[in-house]
């Protein structure tokens, strides 16, 4: 691809949990369409409105926000209304990949195995869980691991239904879910790029389980592209992630996460439509794997913003 791209304004921040990710992410992105030659405008916002979004320069927008008003739809609604070129989901999608619970039944009906879950409400469960231990309690529209609690135990599964209530008084719209636990699992990510799964990734936290802390803070967690994997489980990962970013109508890119257990069978995690996106996240990683800088990435992806700006919203 040439560097003769229209300038891109490079979106970060956001008022979501994950705005530290996102400002990481979109300085990233922003350095690496500069050192392309391409015009960036930076800029770093809360929760902007349709009047706000005009105001700011740039042919083409490159949100890496990361979190419900980000990636999980309302921001992909002000861009349609902007009428620019967008890079990622339009906002059906957006919405879809962002409610895990729909992502589930989704997979579910594509005979994507999905483990066991539920929506869960303290205040009707009383002062026991639907499932037991083992078992993870996580926020439904949350990303990077905000709010998961993994159970390993009942007693840990007590204790997390205790910080779910006092979260849930402090954020009453947050809304949690429980899901069975995949015991001693091995985590998988696929990495999509417009459509076609880039090589799996297993994620090997140093202790303890893969949250925000073993992505962000630590920098001890392991990651191995193309890891061997029994019989077809590598071809299966990808094939299910290609076809339930299809069936969501994403676009561009994701991460689709797995779980696999001890016998070998795959369970669909969740879809990212916007994942974690600096230089040593797991998208860049798979991608230069195939040979794809960083930087290149980023313009790619820009490029098909701009392919796909007469596509019916």
């Amino acid at each position: 691809m040439t560097t003769s791209l229209p300038s891109v304004l490079v979106l970060g921040g956001g008022p979501d949990a994950e705005r530290d990710v996102s400002l990481l992410s979109s300085k990233g992105v922003a350095d690496a369409l500069a050192s392309r030659n391409i015009s960036v405008h930076y800029e770093i916002i809360d929760q902007i409105n349709a009047d706000q979004l005009a105001r700011l320069r740039g042919d083409v927008i490159f949100p890496v926000l990361h979190g419900g008003f980000g990636e999980g739809g309302p921001l992909q609604e002000i861009m349609l209304r902007d009428g620019r070129p967008f890079v990622g989901c339009q906002a059906s999608a957006a919405r879809l990949a962002m409610d895990k619970m729909a992502t589930k039944l989704l997979a579910a009906k594509l005979g994507i195995p999905t483990a066991d879950a539920c929506v869960l409400n303290p205040a009707d469960a009383g002062e026991a869980a639907p499932f037991a231990a083992p078992a993870v309690l996580k926020p439904v529209h949350d990303g990077s691991s905000v709010g998961l609690h993994v159970c390993s135990t009942q007693a840990r599964l007590d204790d997390a239904m205790k910080l779910v209530r006092a979260d849930q008084r402090s954020n009453p719209l947050r809304v949690y879910m429980i899901e069975r636990m995949i015991v001693k699992a091995r985590e998988l990510t696929v990495p999509i790029l417009d459509g076609q799964a880039l090589a799996p990734i297993e994620i090997i936290p140093a202790e303890g389980v893969y949250d925000y802390n073993a992505k962000y803070i630590r920098g001890d967690t392991q990651y191995t592209v193309n890891p061997p994997l029994p019989g077809n489980t590598g071809a299966q990962v990808r094939s299910w992630a290609q076809a339930i970013f299809r069936a969501m109508g994403a676009r561009h890119l994701a991460r689709i996460d797995f779980m696999l257990d001890q016998s070998g069978v795959a369970y669909l995690l969740e879809v990212n439509t916007m994942p974690g996106f600096t230089a040593r996240s797991l998208v860049p990683k798979s991608a230069a794997a195939c040979g794809i800088s960083y930087a290149a990435l980023c313009e790619v992806l820009v490029g098909f913003a701009v392919r796909d700006a007469a596509e019916p919203q």
